[in-house]
């Protein structure tokens, strides 16, 4: 099972879009995925499910069981003031160390409105899991103007088109 994560908290985010983009992809491939929104935290989790309350947060806790029976992962990543949001660095901080992710896989997409498509929030990412014993895919599609190059829900850039296909099949063979 791989796990998409679409990872901001914002609602109707391009990130889901591009979460759901993802999904689509490799249904096609007849690889069997789903979507972890980070829209559908617990409003509260960063009190009510974290350090010394882990494991209290029943709504939590079904989504770090979902992390942990995953065996790989897709990190959709909007680029959030030269990084990632500071919403997945808390819900990446609620799952259980290190069992969560070593040993296992994951995928980055980064997207931005700007021009960096999140490359500076990849290598930080890249980083956090290097340290928790994951194995990231070296291919990092990195979505720059992403708002200018999709329309009605669909990419419209060939080239990212292409970079997400390539990706999609390295990482079924990862």
């Amino acid at each position: 099972m791989i796990t998409i994560v679409c990872s901001t908290n914002r609602k109707n985010s391009v990130s889901k879009i591009l979460s759901e983009i993802y999904k689509g992809m490799l249904d096609e491939r007849n690889v069997e995925s789903n979507i972890l929104d980070l829209a559908d935290l617990p409003h509260d989790f960063i009190e009510s499910a974290l350090y010394e309350n882990s494991g209290k947060n029943d709504s939590f806790n079904a989504l770090r069981k979902q992390m942990a029976d995953s065996e790989k992962f897709v990190f959709v990543v909007p680029e959030y003031n030269g990084s990632f949001p500071g919403v997945l660095k808390a819900f990446i901080d609620g799952l259980k160390f290190p069992d969560t992710f070593t040993d296992k896989k994951c995928a980055l997409v980064g997207l931005s409105s700007g021009v960096q498509g999140a490359g500076l929030a990849l290598s930080h990412l890249t980083d956090i899991f290097n340290y928790c014993g994951t194995n990231v895919l070296a291919l990092k599609p990195k979505l720059a103007r992403i708002e200018a190059n999709m329309t009605d829900g669909k990419i419209t850039n060939d080239l990212y088109n292409q970079l997400l296909n390539d990706q999609v099949d390295k990482f079924i063979k990862f």
